[in-house]
């Protein structure tokens, strides 16, 4: 039986096949600080349209989550280096989903020490290759997943971590489980940047089924009281915390609203239709709504 994930997956595959590929350069936040944002017509072969940034310190540089494949990682080694050319030392995966994770290996043949909490390097390890098994149920050929190796952290953490690069501080923060059990905030103090992996989806309906609603709220109330400003969630554009409490209110509504209508009726298609009636309008992924219903609140029944 696949994975959540392998069946997320599957259901990006269908929406996005028919979008062409579109691909962007890094833009640039900070003196230092660069990051895909707001990547358009996402599809398996562009990691989904799924963000990903670096910092650049005295000492070297810090790469925030890998893409989907040692391909897309590749194309993000070289747009790193039209902006920098000093070491690739560490990498912070985020969470452990494959477009944000699957480029390591291109990373750990630099000699980059990858990063990530300790639960998603577990949940990388248990369904990493199964992932792998089944690309092509994911929209990838084999060409697309060329050289792709499942690369494990090596370094993990369990609340917090602290990286010095050299002039440039990068926190790492574990609040609770949410959008997975391990999904993991990389803030920087010094410029209030806080990159947010898929804690945060603006302007998409959000992937829950891997979710803790509880943990996820959690999570979004303590960015709310941080110090930030600029916010790169994993997919979307530049955000602010205006995203965040946007994202905190749909959660908890979708999660009360699906509650109720379940426990009246097993009809998904019915169901959406009523969620999308009084969810906010979001510009990607109105299918989501139904396939969050499916593996979260009707798996089983």
């Amino acid at each position: 039986m696949k994975t959540i994930l392998g069946s997320f997956v599957f259901v990006l595959t269908t929406f996005f096949a028919s979008l062409a590929t579109a691909q962007q350069g890094l833009t640039k936040l900070a003196d230092n600080v660069y990051s895909y944002v707001d990547v358009k017509n996402g599809s398996p072969v562009n990691s989904f349209a799924a963000n990903a940034g670096i910092v650049i310190g005295r000492d070297g540089i810090l790469v925030i989550d890998t893409l989907i494949s040692a391909k897309e990682a590749k194309r993000f080694i070289a747009d790193i280096r039209k902006v920098s050319d000093k070491p690739i030392k560490y990498v912070v995966d985020t969470h452990y989903h494959l477009d944000h994770s699957f480029g390591n290996s291109e990373f750990a043949k630099l000699g980059a020490t990858i990063i990530s909490q300790a639960n998603d390097r577990d949940n990388l390890a248990k369904k990493g290759n199964d992932a792998m098994k089944h690309a092509r149920d994911y929209g990838l050929s084999d060409a697309d997943l060329a050289g792709t190796v499942i690369t494990l952290p090596t370094l993990t953490f369990t609340d917090r971590m602290t990286i010095d690069l050299g002039g440039e501080t990068v926190e790492l923060i574990f609040v609770a489980p949410s959008h997975t059990e391990g999904s993991a905030l990389v803030y920087l103090p010094r410029h209030k940047i806080l990159f947010t992996g898929d804690v945060l989806f603006t302007d998409y309906h959000p992937f829950m089924g891997d979710g803790d609603i509880a943990g996820w709220v959690k999570n979004l109330d303590f960015i709310l009281g941080l110090d930030v400003t600029t916010i790169i969630p994993g997919h979307g554009p530049i955000s602010s915390k205006k995203d965040i409490a946007e994202m905190k209110a749909y959660l908890q509504l979708f999660d009360k609203k699906a509650r109720e209508l379940v426990a009246k009726s097993q009809d998904v298609d019915k169901i959406a239709a009523e969620l999308k009636k009084i969810l906010p309008a979001k510009s990607q992924g109105d299918w989501m709504i139904a396939y969050n219903l499916k593996v979260k609140y009707l798996a089983g029944k």
